[in-house]
């Protein structure tokens, strides 16, 4: 059989193979490795490739450890895991329930508000999921809430973090975006591509977050209107109105703070990501030292999780880079290309394919491993055919939310899980997730529609 074909063949069962390992569940990084080394070696023992291409594994992993720009990653989530203690969140969803509580749905707005303003300010969603689920949940439920709307709110705007910058997510996506579409245009001679910058991946993803908060206070709107059963109004005691401007000005002023520290630094160009993530660590501990919560076992806590987390995100980083070397290596890289140009509708076709995969990994797969996998596969096909990348990798990250809320492996579902009273059961959960799972989806439509909603603001900022 002929080498390259028989390449190919091996590149499709290496991909289909390693779904098949995950569910049966193996663990992400090591699936990955282990699944592509075994195929790598049935391809070097069938003459498929030079085994001395490996040596291109070690450059990558030098790369990853070596590159400033992610070293942003732990720092950010350092910051989310000292907010999440500094009783912040706490303090927003307090006087944010006060605010909003004479109107019918007024819980479930202010649920949205702070799940926007967390994720501006900490970016890490299972945090956000389980500070919202134990003290907005319990508030709602006793208010008269549908459990099922409740628990929709709550895991959709835990997710914000995922697209509302800071987002992690986008920071690798800078980083992946970048290398490849340097190596997309050095192959159509641009000696000299400009960087997919995560500043630039941060103002494109703005317009679109603010798009997803609207579209889920709209849909509680909604339901206020024509199913004011499921949302009824909280008045609030006259005697608690007294100070609530004073105490909503106090509960918005440091996260705001905070916010405009960090992202209003990198869109400004004052500071690199790494920069503002520093500051952006500094700035938590003060929020917590003036909170009182600022000690040293909050501290040790706060360094393991974050170490924990990162750890794992990055053991599945190398794991995918594992995967993704063996995969070009065998030819998979000519079979996707082959496969996307031929797509009916040309770029949209190819990236519309390339979406619908992505949104059915999500039901068994997190964020990071999938844009692990399909986007170092996928996105030099997509780029060559001239998508723009600052487009892409926000309107990925919006697809990718669903991720989190999608069963049977939604890990927003799981940390709700963790904390809803027994009243509120599984298959709620699942139902009330449904409808937002629908609007991320009308969300990406519409930005497919109307692309200048990811690229008018970088094109603003750094033209």
């Amino acid at each position: 059989m002929d080498p390259v074909l028989l390449g190919e063949i091996l590149a499709g069962l290496m991909f289909f193979g390693v779904i098949g390992v995950l569910m049966l569940g193996f663990p992400v990084a090591f699936s990955l490795a282990g699944t592509a080394l075994i195929f790598g070696l049935i391809g070097w023992w069938l003459g498929v490739y030079d085994p001395s291409n490996y040596g291109s594994l070690v450059g990558r992993y030098v790369g990853l450890m070596t590159n400033e720009v992610l070293v942003a990653v732990p720092l950010f989530i350092f910051m989310g895991v000292v907010l999440e203690r500094s009783g912040i969140a706490e303090r927003l969803l307090v006087t944010m329930g006060k605010l909003f509580g004479n109107v019918r749905g007024g819980l479930g707005f202010s649920v949205i508000i702070v799940g926007a303003l967390l994720a501006a300010s900490t970016g890490v969603v299972g945090a956000t999921v389980v500070t919202m689920g134990l003290i907005s949940l319990p508030a709602m439920l006793r208010s008269g809430y549908d459990p099922k709307l409740a628990s929709g709110v709550i895991c959709a705007s835990g997710t914000l973090g995922q697209i509302i910058p800071p987002s992690t997510v986008l920071i690798f996506m800078g980083d992946m975006l970048s290398g490849i579409n340097a190596q997309v245009q050095m192959s159509q001679g641009n000696f000299a591509p400009e960087p997919v910058s995560v500043g630039a991946l941060f103002a494109g993803a703005i317009i679109p977050g603010i798009m997803l908060v609207a579209l889920y206070m709209i849909w509680v709107a909604l339901k206020a209107i024509f199913d004011p059963q499921s949302c009824p109004a909280t008045p609030v005691p006259e005697a608690e109105k007294k100070d609530l401007l004073r105490e909503v000005a106090v509960a918005l002023v440091p996260p705001l703070l905070l916010i405009v520290a960090v992202l209003g630094s990198i869109l400004a160009g004052i500071a690199t990501p790494t920069e503002a993530a520093s500051v952006g660590a500094v700035g938590a501990l003060l929020l917590a030292l003036l909170n009182r919560q600022l000690d040293f076992g909050m501290l040790r806590q706060a360094v393991i999780s974050a170490a924990t987390i990162t750890s794992m995100v990055f053991i599945i980083l190398f794991g995918a880079a594992v995967f993704s070397i063996v995969f070009r290596m065998m030819g998979g890289e000519n079979l996707v290309h082959e496969f996307l140009s031929n797509m009916p509708g040309g770029a949209i076709g190819a990236t519309i394919i390339v979406m619908f995969i992505m949104f059915l990994l999500g039901f068994i797969l997190d964020t990071f491993e999938i844009i692990f996998i399909v986007i170092p596969i996928t996105a030099p096909v997509l780029l060559a055919l001239g998508v723009d990348p600052i487009w892409l990798g926000v309107a990925v990250g919006v697809n990718l939310q669903t991720s989190f809320l999608t069963p049977p492996f939604g890990f927003s579902l799981f940390y709700l899980r963790g904390v809803a009273p027994a009243s509120v059961t599984t298959g709620m959960i699942y139902r009330g997730v449904v409808p937002f799972v629908i609007l991320q989806l009308i969300g990406l439509a519409v930005l497919f529609v109307f692309p200048d909603l990811i690229t008018w603001l970088p094109k603003m900022l750094y033209n």
